[in-house]
């Protein structure tokens, strides 16, 4: 199968090496050129337009920011129009449900299959193709391009179209609600005395350990925020978390508390651009420590 790839930032850079390594024609196209050298050298075809990458290919990966920044790359850059009848597009940004059903849609009258699948996993995950891959579509599909997610992690199709995003915002909520839990076991032995190494090495195995502990719990200690998941876009994550939430009728406590504190650190704190576990630095400043 010949893939195109489009979006190789943080996430998508490693997950097309991954896909060249396992043997696959790749053609990349990112916005900043620069960010697909790496992959030119890898045996990669640099294409400069979106449209161009995917003239011949017949699977379509996006990467992209967000739900209008993927239907701005779909149908307002022509990516669509220039697919090849039969061919997939599989977007694995992270959007809303309603967004991935309407795009599903839309590429479904022009003869074009759909698989929403966004991924979870961060960087590292990326780079080790260990991702957690939550697809929505059809089984026929799904089902042949099977060898296409395994280069790049672990794929299970949940439902039809959406579903893999619904399971993204779920996934998300978790990993804003563990950061915070995180933040404050991290802050809490630190000012009692505890050297928080030490405190995760001795969880290791046991019921409070996780990923997000050993991984987060390492970059809160050493204030190393150098972005694997930029907090932007843990903000826009919850946003969506909660504007689902709004549409099934539902309340998420836990959640809403940390969508206020990501807000708080992206736009009173500047955080932007920081990793999410930055999230340590609104705790921090919340109780007047640096």
């Amino acid at each position: 199968m010949k893939i195109a790839f489009l979006g190789t930032g943080l996430m998508g850079a490693p997950m097309a090496l991954n896909l060249i390594k396992a043997g696959f024609p790749v053609t990349v196209w990112n916005r900043s050129s620069g960010k697909t050298d790496a992959l030119s050298e890898a045996g990669a075809k640099v294409a400069t337009t979106p449209a161009g990458a995917v003239a011949q290919a017949d699977v379509v990966i996006t990467m992209v920011s967000d739900g209008p920044a993927a239907a701005d790359l779909l149908f307002g850059q022509e990516v669509a129009r220039n697919m090849q009848p039969g061919a997939t597009v599989i977007d694995m940004s992270s959007i809303k449900p309603a967004e991935a059903r309407e795009h599903s849609r839309r590429l479904g009258e022009m003869g074009i299959h759909h698989i929403d699948a966004p991924v979870s996993g961060g960087t590292k995950g990326a780079e080790a193709g260990s991702l957690a891959i939550m697809a929505g579509g059809e089984d026929a599909v799904f089902s042949p391009l099977l060898p296409v997610f395994e280069a790049m992690g672990r794929a299970i199709l949940l439902g039809p179209s959406g579903s893999g995003q619904l399971a993204k915002l779920a996934n998300q909520a978790i990993v804003a609600i563990t950061i915070g839990a995180v933040a404050e076991a991290t802050l809490l032995v630190r000012e009692g005395g505890v050297d928080p190494a030490r405190f995760r090495a001795v969880l290791q195995g046991g019921f409070a350990d996780s990923v997000i502990l050993q991984q987060h719990g390492a970059r809160m200690q050493n204030s190393d925020f150098t972005p694997g998941g930029r907090s932007a876009f843990q903000l826009k994550d919850l946003e969506n978390v909660l504007a689902e939430c709004r549409e099934m009728g539902i309340s998420l406590p836990l959640t809403t508390l940390q969508r206020d504190r990501f807000a708080d650190l992206v736009e009173r704190l500047d955080g932007a651009d920081l990793d999410h576990s930055a999230l340590f630095v609104e705790l921090l400043d919340r109780n007047n420590l640096s």
